[in-house]
């Protein structure tokens, strides 16, 4: 009996190993859907794909409840609304806690390693709105931890954009002027805490906001001449600009100070360049380097943590920053796999498991009404279904970019009767629009049945009136 149990001991321990990730690979867990996948299937997804990490945005009780007794560690977060709750009144700090964290933090509960406070709260979109807060909600934040008893093992930090820093090399890295004083008090509360420094590298924004970048300095195969810093030379952004910060931080005094890469990753659509064959090729030079703790030259044969940017699609996010915003999933908005992934690094052509026992609603699409008389109202019609429905990939660059009227506008009104629920009254359009069981997808542009979810809701608007009026325009013009 004893050899039996040794032996099923060992064939689940290899059956683990089989498909565990890189050490140290978390990815973020975004929610921002009109149909979000059911958290139980997403922690499963988490535990078939050997991911142990997840980064979360918010303290969402139905994803805790999920993640709890599941072993898989969490960073938890306070969204940036709430920084100045926590920074105003110690107390607040101290119930947010309680609520959020000690109340999940027993044996079979969740494993919380970090909380982040805030994300990106120093972007200079933000134009200095939570320079004053972020620091006080981070230090009673921490000190509300330290005062539960478990600030030893649940560390505060803040998940900070790359453009907190800059230099010309990355061994003259220092902290942006305006922000430097700060920067260099938040790194000293981290140190004196044993918290980490937590950036947010994104290769692919390099790329998106100079048209002159070197494409192949972006990824990690080569083919790009280097940057010669002092005689060590760069072959990729992401390891240049991982040291700028190495430097911003030796500069201040903690050039040792452990850093988490808290977002990285590749967008599959809504951009040029945000194509599956590039986010593919990104990742695998990736998790090859994590896997083999490469390192970067200033920090050489190194463990990095790191979580990857995102794990579905989020139909609902702000396209603000881009229309790739709401595809940078590594699984498509049903928990389906996009490309060939390999979370050990070894390089396998190997596909993620996909979310298991996910329900769709039924086979029915929306459509433009090609016997429709008023089509001097389609302009008006489209507007109103992208502003309330995900019409990204019809966008310059995308996927479904190209078609023709008709095609635009079935698009847009089915991501709009998708994003309802298929509610009957959601398909009409004054007329325009008809449902059909005839899949209307085309070689290049998939028109989507969404998944049923308990969380399903009348999406929101998204985009400005203005923006969707001038894409309708587009629309109509392509």
């Amino acid at each position: 009996m004893a050899r039996l149990v040794v032996v099923i001991v060992a064939v689940a321990m290899a059956a683990w190993w089989a498909v565990a990730a890189v050490e140290g690979l978390g990815i973020n867990w975004g929610t921002q859907a009109t149909h979000p996948l059911p958290p139980k299937a997403v922690v499963q997804l988490l535990k078939d794909n050997g991911i142990a990490k997840v980064k979360l945005f918010d303290t969402d009780f139905a994803a805790m409840s999920a993640l709890a007794g599941s072993g898989v560690e969490v960073m938890v977060a306070i969204p940036n609304k709430d920084l100045a709750t926590m920074a105003s009144d110690y107390g607040n700090a101290k119930d947010w806690v309680k609520k959020n964290v000690k109340r999940f933090d027993f044996d079979g509960g969740v494993t919380i390693k970090y909380v982040a406070v805030g994300n990106e709260p120093f972007l200079k979109a933000y134009n200095g709105s939570f320079i004053n807060i972020t620091l006080p909600a981070l230090q009673n934040v921490q000190n509300a931890l330290n005062d539960a008893g478990i600030g030893d093992r649940i560390k505060a930090t803040v998940p900070l954009n790359a453009d907190v820093y800059e230099s010309t090399v990355p061994s003259a890295g220092r902290f942006r002027p305006e922000i430097a004083g700060l920067m260099t008090d938040i790194v000293k509360f981290l140190a004196k805490n044993n918290a980490p420094f937590t950036v947010n590298i994104y290769p692919f924004l390099s790329l998106y906001l100079d048209e002159h970048f070197p494409i192949n300095f972006a990824f990690f195969d080569g083919g790009s001449t280097p940057v010669n810093d002092g005689g060590i030379m760069y072959t990729n952004v992401f390891d240049a600009n991982f040291d700028t910060l190495v430097a911003a931080l030796k500069a201040v005094g903690h050039g040792d100070m452990p850093i988490i890469v808290g977002e990285v990753g590749w967008p599959t659509d809504g951009d040029k360049n945000a194509r599956v064959d590039l986010a593919q090729r990104f990742y695998a030079g990736l998790l090859k380097r994590l896997a083999a703790n490469v390192g970067t030259p200033a920090r050489p044969n190194q463990y990095i943590e790191m979580y990857l940017f995102g794990l579905v699609d989020e139909d609902m996010k702000s396209v603000a920053p881009g229309s790739f915003e709401r595809h940078w999933g590594v699984l498509r908005y049903d928990g389906q796999p996009k490309f060939a992934m390999d979370l050990a690094g070894q390089g396998r052509n190997t596909m993620l498991v996909p979310a298991k026992g996910i329900e769709y609603l039924p086979k029915t699409w929306c459509v433009i009404n090609t016997n429709a008389k008023d089509v001097f109202k389609l302009g008006d019609n489209i507007n109103f279904a992208c502003t309330y429905a995900d019409c990204t990939p019809l966008g310059f660059g995308s996927s479904c970019n190209g078609m023709d009227t008709n095609g635009n506008a079935s698009y847009a009104f089915n991501a709009y009767f998708q994003a309802q629920s298929q509610k009957e009254e959601a398909c009409n359009f004054q007329g325009l629009a008809v449902p059909t069981e005839t899949d209307p997808t085309t070689a290049q542009c998939n028109f989507t049945i969404q998944i049923k979810s308990s969380a399903a809701a009348a999406a929101a608007p998204v985009a400005a009136g203005v923006v969707v009026a001038a894409l309708a325009q587009l629309l109509l013009l392509w």
